[in-house]
């Protein structure tokens, strides 16, 4: 592990590439706050992937892309003196101290629970007019509903037990299957949207990050039907057509492999 002064550096040797890129490289030249959204939001789910595989080997890689954003983000920002990388490490460290007073001051807190609370309550008084304000507008749904249960909690508003959700849960599967009988679509599309609602619900009581759970799924799957795929290949057929019987003996197989 580098020293704290090997760490400072590193981070200076970083900024003076930057600098270089971005005064002789004709693709770092044009590149502005836009033109680099997507990049982020891009290397951002690539982070994700590793720390969900724990390759901790691809976490450090793409820490370093992510890092190399911010930086390039502050190098633009420095050009038209609205703020440089100091303002932006500044500014996160006065948010720290003034959002941790049971650290920095002499607020007391029991839990993990206490801190959330806090937390909320002190973004009000910054000058938020809605807990609800901090879920950023473009989040994917299902993180979405994670983030504004978990912000309404942190202010109490929330069931007090996990069966209290899980009952919620039933009722709206309920309520579902009776549009589904209906065959009303737009009435089962509502339906279905307030049982993944519950569900993430029930996760968070749970502990149990749903965007995880939901994308090791997705791996998994991936995984045994390419598997599946790879043995239809080896006997010289296509997926389309084998059986459904003959399809399921590589999929049990997948499974233990």
């Amino acid at each position: 592990m580098n020293s704290r002064q090997n760490q400072l550096k590193a981070i200076d040797r970083l900024l003076t590439i930057m600098d270089e890129l971005r005064e002789q490289c004709p693709w770092d030249k044009k590149q502005t706050f836009e033109s680099l959204r997507h990049l982020t939001i891009e290397e951002t789910y690539e982070l994700g992937d590793a720390i969900l595989d724990k390759n901790l080997d691809e976490i450090r890689k793409e820490l370093g892309d992510v890092l190399l954003h911010i930086v390039f983000y502050a190098k633009i920002g420095s050009e038209t003196n609205d703020f440089d990388i100091g303002d932006v490490a500044n500014g996160i460290c006065d948010k720290l101290i003034s959002r941790h007073p049971h650290i920095y001051g002499d607020v007391e807190v029991q839990d993990e629970e206490d801190v959330k609370r806090n937390w909320e309550s002190l973004k009000l008084k910054e000058g938020k007019k809605s807990v609800l304000e901090g879920v950023p507008k473009s989040l994917p749904a299902l993180v979405k509903a994670n983030r504004i249960q978990d912000k309404v909690a942190g202010v109490g508003f929330d069931w007090e037990e996990p069966n209290q959700v899980w009952e919620k849960l039933e009722e709206e599967l309920g309520e579902f299957q009776a549009e589904v009988r209906k065959n009303d679509q737009e009435a089962m599309e509502n339906e279905f949207g307030d049982v993944l609602f519950s569900m993430i619900n029930y996760a968070r009581f749970l502990k149990i990050d749903p965007e995880n759970a939901l994308e090791r799924t997705n791996k998994k799957f991936t995984k045994r039907f390419q598997y599946l795929e790879s043995k239809a290949n080896e006997i010289g057929k296509s997926l389309k057509e084998m059986s459904l019987e003959e399809m399921d003996v590589f999929w049990d197989e997948a499974k233990k492999v």
